[in-house]
């Protein structure tokens, strides 16, 4: 069963303002999601071929196009950034 500090710390890290009421809601949704996934484990795939993917399918890229925002625009993404070092988004360092 998830927990409903699990659900808070995963809405904490989605950064989500959760009730008591949702976090409670989302623990019993999750864990029977979960358990749902439990079930499809035990099913017998034996003498099932996989298939990975339909033929024909190709990547399909497009090409990188800058396209300047409005300035009121940007200064609402600027200031949704929860840590920023002037017009950069702060985060925490990958490598030692």
């Amino acid at each position: 069963m998830i927990s409903k500090e699990d659900v808070s710390h995963i809405a904490k890290l989605a950064r989500l303002e959760l009730t008591e009421d949702e976090k409670e809601l989302f623990s019993q949704q999750l864990s029977s999601v979960l358990s749902y996934i439990e079930q499809l484990k035990e099913v017998d795939t034996t003498g099932i071929e996989y298939h990975y993917h339909v033929e024909g399918l190709e990547n399909v890229m497009d090409e990188d196009e800058v396209t300047p925002a409005d300035e009121d625009t940007r200064a609402a993404l600027l200031d949704a950034m929860p840590d920023r070092a002037g017009d950069f988004l702060k985060v925490k360092g990958v490598f030692n």
